[in-house]
């Protein structure tokens, strides 16, 4: 089975880095209370009702199925075509955060009436995390 062959320090380093880099993404003092504002919420809500061990404990559940796929992904150009390295790495990333995370989610956040702000700010965060996961899995190599 391939995720035995995969590097297994070289996903929880990309994890820990995506995870970083999610909570600079959304913090106080940078995109958070832009967001927030874009989803129409006001100061005095909580985000994620109020469960916020849930929220993370799934944010992370997601980041790490994130990284895994990265890496599988890598894992398989590496068999097809040779070690990616950190610059393939990141390239593969990148792609796959605009192929997937950007294009699929566009039509989700306009049908539900949330706007380009509000997809531009989340998909973001996307691009940025797939494309340093993907800089770790080749750096890792």
């Amino acid at each position: 089975m391939f995720l035995l062959e995969l590097n297994w320090l070289a996903i929880l380093v990309g994890f820990v880095v995506a995870f970083a880099a999610g909570a600079l993404w959304f913090g106080p003092k940078t995109f958070f209370p832009v967001w927030w504002k874009a989803m129409g919420r006001s100061e005095d809500e909580v985000p994620g009702g109020g469960n916020m061990g849930l929220v993370f404990g799934l944010t992370a559940v997601g980041a790490l199925v994130q990284v895994i796929a990265v890496a599988s992904v890598i894992h398989f150009v590496d068999l097809a075509a040779g070690p990616v390295g950190p610059l393939g790495g990141a390239l593969t990333g990148l792609l796959l955060g605009i192929g997937f995370a950007a294009a699929s989610s566009l039509s989700h956040r306009l049908f539900a009436g949330q706007g380009l702000k509000v997809w531009a700010i989340e998909v973001g965060s996307d691009v940025v995390n797939y494309t340093l996961v993907g800089l770790v899995i080749g750096l890792f190599g």
